[in-house]
């Protein structure tokens, strides 16, 4: 299969790109640091910049006669209070998870279209099912995603196109030394610190990028998805479910426990 990855400089971006190299796949990873890799071939690509992006799938499609599988990975985090946050970081954010993901999947459906085939994964987060303290406009980036994924299904669908958002828990990686940290005012100093810490032993303790590749191994070959799929330890999952059941009130009491802010 060719598969086109993007966000592969580092974390579960280099870790897909390595594991599907080496099963002998044609890997091309998208990233705007050039990586050295025996396993995948990097394109220096900033998927914000659609003129980039084009550029990089048509080079690819130069030597590929086909695109079977784009894993829409880039992204960056965000943490700061909403009152907070400014127009040009929130601006960024957006830009990056959800227009640069969107692009991409511009870029590859003539392809995909044409030879009527085709897989899309959206790499997406479980906080994108809920608001998270001190991570609103991340939480609404990713579900903004997840809009897009359940729309574009349906558009694509006359083509035997698969698209899904897939919904991580916490990934052992260094995404906390990439992340967009705001100015904290005064007021929210306090809670701020005390959950940015909990946030990052979560981080630390979190499941390795290596599993999520072998979880997204077994879903390619599947002959029909499902819009969304979960991936991460329980504790994290079953918070999805029970934002869909519980009230309003309940979940939020509970989320505060979950965050040590009662």
């Amino acid at each position: 299969m060719t598969i086109i990855i993007t966000g592969t400089s580092t974390g579960i971006g280099f870790a897909l790109a390595e594991y599907f190299g080496k099963k002998g796949h044609s890997v091309f990873g998208l990233s705007r640091k050039n990586v050295e890799s025996t396993y995948f071939k990097t394109i220096p690509t900033d998927i914000t910049d659609n003129l980039q992006v084009q550029n990089a799938v048509s080079e690819i499609l130069k030597t590929e006669k086909k695109i079977d599988v784009l894993i829409n990975n880039a992204g960056m985090g965000m943490v700061g209070a909403v009152e907070d946050s400014t127009q040009e970081e929130i601006l960024k954010l957006f830009n990056l998870n959800l227009v640069g993901s969107v692009q991409m999947m511009n870029a590859v459906l003539p392809s995909m279209r044409a030879q009527k085939l085709g897989k899309i994964i959206n790499i997406s987060s479980i906080g994108s099912e809920m608001g998270l303290p001190f991570r609103g406009f991340y939480s609404a980036s990713k579900s903004a995603l997840d809009k897009v994924t359940e729309a574009i299904r349906y558009e694509v669908s006359p083509w035997n196109v698969d698209v899904c958002t897939l919904h991580l828990g916490d990934i052992k990686t260094k995404i906390a030394e990439n992340r967009v940290k705001t100015k904290v005012s005064e007021p929210y100093q306090k809670a701020f610190d005390k959950i940015y810490a909990i946030m990052n032993a979560h981080v630390d303790d979190g499941t390795e990028p290596a599993e999520v590749a072998a979880y997204i191994e077994k879903l390619l070959p599947k002959k029909s998805w499902k819009a969304h799929y979960y991936f991460g330890k329980f504790g994290q999952k079953i918070g999805v479910p029970l934002k869909w059941i519980l009230p309003q009130n309940f979940y939020e009491n509970l989320m505060k426990r979950y965050n040590k802010m009662d």
